[in-house]
């Protein structure tokens, strides 16, 4: 039996997963400034992956490193659910 789809593909699964609510909790905290350490985790990823002689490792550093590029796009349409009423605004910090 081979198993090196399952493997990758629960890796997948899990990093994609993963990804979704560390969007959401990036947006709300920091908003859609925060999207250049997402390409830096993808750069990185990416170099990251051509060096790993590891398959398994290689390819999810591939899988981390697209979904940080996928991650910037949803930041900015994450601003956008939030203006829409779909996910909570951070509220603004009053001043005394």
């Amino acid at each position: 039996m081979n198993f090196h789809g399952i493997i990758l593909g629960l890796g997948t699964f899990l990093c994609i997963g993963l990804f979704h609510p560390i969007v959401i909790k990036s947006e709300y905290h920091f908003g859609v400034k925060c999207w250049p350490v997402f390409l830096v985790f993808g750069i990185a990823g990416c170099i990251g992956s051509l060096f790993v002689e590891n398959i398994y490792l290689s390819v999810l550093l591939g899988v981390f490193s697209f979904s940080s590029f996928w991650s910037i796009l949803e930041l900015f349409e994450q601003r956008e659910r939030v203006r829409k009423g779909w996910f909570p605004k951070k509220p603004e910090k009053k001043h005394k």
